[in-house]
């Protein structure tokens, strides 16, 4: 759990530090590492520093950060989604043919976030109540999803209002602002009862005795991994200035890793937000240095694949030497 309640305010204030200090030890590391590829990047791009550039390396690490948390949101619980790139795709399309017409911006933000949340939402009722794995479950609706999106925008088209492209994708840091408006709304979000409960969820009849409402909590996590994902589809979307009906598609395995790298724990309960915020943020480091240092495509995705193993590997190591 985040907090821990506590009839004591002092007792409460007490805690929090040293039990925040402690769900950090497995991410330590890792924020090591970033900071490390940080200054590699910046010593290769010292235009990073620059706010345009800061701007351009926000805008491209802000959907896999956004994809990171919805699936972080789903991992935490004990769960997985396998249709987040789909999602993502369908959030674009929709943005892309619905934000020029009648709608406008408003109307197609709404519509974007109500695909997302609908869409989450029924995945996970149907997780929830039904008691179908997850995985599979995900699987065949990122079928569905993006078979929907194929039928909305069956070839890459559409567009987007050129305003807000040049607001989300110029070279202001908006991107950056509005992830700082999400985590937040994030820490907002754990001071609920839902929020609460998500932690919990991933030992549901220890947690439904404790009178904890898991299944609540578990059908709102998947609400909210949609609207990430859509989210992620309309910044994509707003990049591009277009829609793309597969455009999603690297985005299921690249938040999987994110999230892996950020010290989630496949088995739920374990792991933070911003421990796979930071895994985000290393993925997209690292693909980044990688292109500045010459690496091939082929390279590129060899050299991700043993560093997160790697990253994986490392804690069960140090479990084995204890």
């Amino acid at each position: 759990m985040s907090t821990v309640p506590s009839t004591s305010g002092q007792g409460s204030g007490g805690l929090y530090w040293p039990v925040q200090t402690g769900r950090n030890v497995g991410v330590r590391g890792l924020f090591l590492v970033v900071l490390a590829f940080i200054v590699a990047y910046g010593f290769l791009f010292p235009g990073l520093f620059t706010i345009s550039g800061f701007a351009k390396f926000t805008q491209s690490w802000f959907p896999l950060a956004l994809v990171a948390m919805a699936q972080a949101l789903l991992m935490l619980t004990g769960g997985i989604n396998l249709a987040i790139g789909a999602t993502v795709s369908l959030g674009a399309v929709i943005a892309a043919t619905t934000m020029t017409g009648p709608l406008g911006v408003v109307g197609g933000s709404a519509l974007v976030a109500a695909a997302g949340l609908g869409i989450g939402a029924v995945t996970g009722f149907i997780v929830v109540k039904l008691r179908l794995p997850a995985i599979v479950v995900t699987l065949a609706g990122s079928f569905i999803i993006g078979g929907a999106a194929l039928l909305i925008l069956p070839r890459p088209g559409g567009s987007m209002p050129e305003w807000l492209s040049d607001l989300l994708a110029g070279n202001t840091p908006a991107a950056f602002l509005l992830l700082v408006v999400i985590v937040l709304l994030w820490k907002l979000y754990l001071a609920t009862p839902l929020g609460l409960s998500l932690y919990a969820a991933e030992n549901p009849v220890g947690a439904y005795r404790s009178g904890v409402p898991v299944d609540a909590a578990r059908i709102a996590a998947y609400a909210l991994s949609g609207l990430l994902s859509t989210g992620a589809g309309l910044f994509v979307a707003a990049q591009t200035g277009s829609g793309d009906p597969v455009i999603g598609t690297a985005f299921t395995l690249n938040s999987i890793a994110a999230a892996v790298l950020g010290g989630i724990g496949f088995l739920g309960g374990q792991g933070t937000m911003r421990g796979a915020l930071a895994g985000s943020l290393l993925l997209s480091l690292m693909i980044s240095v990688m292109f500045f240092l010459g690496f091939t495509p082929v390279a590129q995705y060899v050299a991700q694949g043993l560093i997160i193993i790697g990253a994986v590997a490392l804690p069960q190591f140090r479990k084995v030497q204890k």
